[in-house]
C-alpha cells in the first residue's frame, strides 16, 4: 500500500487539472501558466493570464525574468501534443518548480473555462464534479 500511496502523492506533485488550475489562478495562488506552443497559436487562443514561452526556445536567457519561487504550469493543445511535457522538462532542467496541465487547452475549454486571444471562448459554468 505504501508504494501506491507514494505513487499518487508524487503524481499530484507533477500534474494539475484545469479545475484546480482555474481555482489557483482565481485565488491568485503562486502559480503562472506557460503556454509552450508557438506565438501564433498562443495569440489565437490561450488561458487568461498565461505567458507564452515556446518549449523550443526555453533556455536561461528566455526564462531569466521568471521567479523561481513560483510554480509554473506548462500546457499545450492537449492529449495529442507533448509540448507541455517538453516545456516541463526544460523548465525543470532550468531549476523551476513545474506541473503539467492534464489535457492542455483542449480540456481547459472542455471544462468550460474561457480563453483569451483573437479567438476567445466564453466561460460555460461546467462543473467537473470532483
Amino acid at each position: 500500500m505504501n508504494k501506491q500511496l507514494n505513487y499518487y502523492e508524487k503524481k499530484l506533485n507533477y500534474e494539475i487539472d484545469s479545475w484546480d488550475l482555474k481555482v489557483a489562478l482565481d485565488n491568485k495562488d503562486n502559480v503562472v501558466a506557460i503556454d509552450t506552443r508557438s506565438l501564433e497559436v498562443y495569440e489565437y487562443s490561450h488561458i487568461p493570464s498565461a505567458i507564452n514561452i515556446p518549449h523550443k526556445s526555453m533556455n536561461e536567457k528566455s526564462t531569466s525574468h521568471l521567479d523561481k519561487n513560483i510554480t509554473y504550469i506548462t500546457y499545450c493543445d492537449g492529449i495529442g501534443c507533448n509540448a507541455s511535457t517538453k516545456g516541463a522538462l526544460n523548465m525543470t532542467k532550468l531549476g523551476f518548480k513545474v506541473k503539467e496541465l492534464l489535457g492542455g487547452l483542449d480540456w481547459w475549454i472542455r471544462d468550460g473555462h474561457k480563453t483569451d486571444g483573437t479567438n476567445p471562448s466564453k466561460e460555460q459554468n461546467i462543473s467537473c464534479g470532483c
